[in-house]
């Protein structure tokens, strides 16, 4: 296989792993589907908050304290917004405001996401391919017993704390999946690669574009996820909330069921070593790695792991 390696990332915990692939393959070698379901208007700007994750990462501006947005932040719009008692449940600091006011004039212009993308990515001094997961749009809804919310108001504004009960992608029947992530398909894939992103509302958009699955399936190169849960935890975000709400199961289990049916085999951490063969039984090879990405070191370990592991499936 002489294609490229696919990767299809949600926002911080996705971008990691997409950090230390980008330190062992270069240029064409990567190509990142970033989920899109999360994007947003807010103040009349388009806020795309799992391709800045993955941009941010890969140019080094990501704020390792905080894990979101930039760093070195400054907050003078927030404070400005909160002075004049507007809309503050969503922060926008003032580094990140501009690459929103950037994307945004460009969309304006008539350039498509993927175009846009594209071009901050080249300002940010970033060569790997970043592409969204499509151009047209799509809004992710999370269901609860009160009712729909959008991605956004439940994951920022209320702070994840409603029941979840299912998920719905606006859009999603409509969207045309992204010619550079098809091309990279058709181009005998070294490996395709599911990031440590939350499976329902980071992988699964992607996965639901019609096209994008059959596409993955019909590449003939190994696919390989990388948990998200450790020890029957999320590393971060809702995603083992999300899972117990659902009625799943909260391990490397769930995620095994979840991907039962595309994955050829699933990265766990050393905590969850002792699941291994109940994985194996559904179907796919198990590698046990340290998945917990602390550092950068840790990012690029386990991206060679991921990456020797896809290399062994494909013999």
């Amino acid at each position: 296989m002489s294609g490229p390696v696919l990767t299809l990332s949600g926002g911080v915990g996705g971008a990691k792993l997409v950090l230390g692939l980008s330190k062992i393959l270069d240029g064409d070698d990567l190509v990142v589907a970033c989920n899109t379901g999360d994007d947003f208007d807010h103040f009349g700007l388009r806020i795309c908050p799992d391709i800045d994750s993955v941009l941010y990462a890969l140019s080094g501006l990501s704020d390792q304290q905080r894990g979101w947005g930039r760093r070195d932040e400054t907050w003078t719009f927030m404070s400005a917004i909160q002075d004049l008692k507007g809309p503050d449940w969503f922060n926008l600091g003032d580094g990140d405001l501009a690459t929103h006011v950037l994307r945004n004039e460009f969309l304006r212009q008539g350039q498509s996401l993927n175009a846009v993308t594209a071009d901050l990515a080249t300002r940010l001094g970033i060569t790997v391919n970043v592409c969204p997961m499509t151009d047209d749009p799509v809004a992710t809804v999370v269901q609860t017993p009160a009712g729909d919310l959008a991605f956004q108001h439940y994951f920022v504004r209320e702070q994840c704390q409603p029941c979840v009960t299912g998920f719905r992608f606006d859009g999603i029947a409509r969207a045309r999946p992204n010619g550079r992530v098809i091309a990279a398909l058709r181009s005998e894939p070294k490996a395709i690669i599911i990031a440590p992103s939350n499976p329902y509302v980071s992988v699964d958009p992607l996965l639901h574009i019609p096209g994008m699955l059959d596409a993955i399936k019909g590449a003939n190169a190994p696919i390989v996820a990388v948990s998200p849960i450790v020890g029957g935890q999320a590393i971060k975000g809702p995603a083992a909330k999300m899972m117990a709400e659902l009625g799943n199961d909260v391990s490397v289990l769930g995620i095994a069921q979840h991907y039962r049916d595309i994955l050829d085999g699933l990265v766990i951490d050393l905590q969850d070593a002792h699941l291994a063969a109940e994985i194996e039984a559904m179907g796919m090879r198990v590698h046990v790695a340290q998945t917990l990405m602390t550092d950068l070191e840790t990012r690029v370990a386990l991206a060679q792991a991921t990456l020797d592991f896809a290399s062994e499936i494909a013999q």
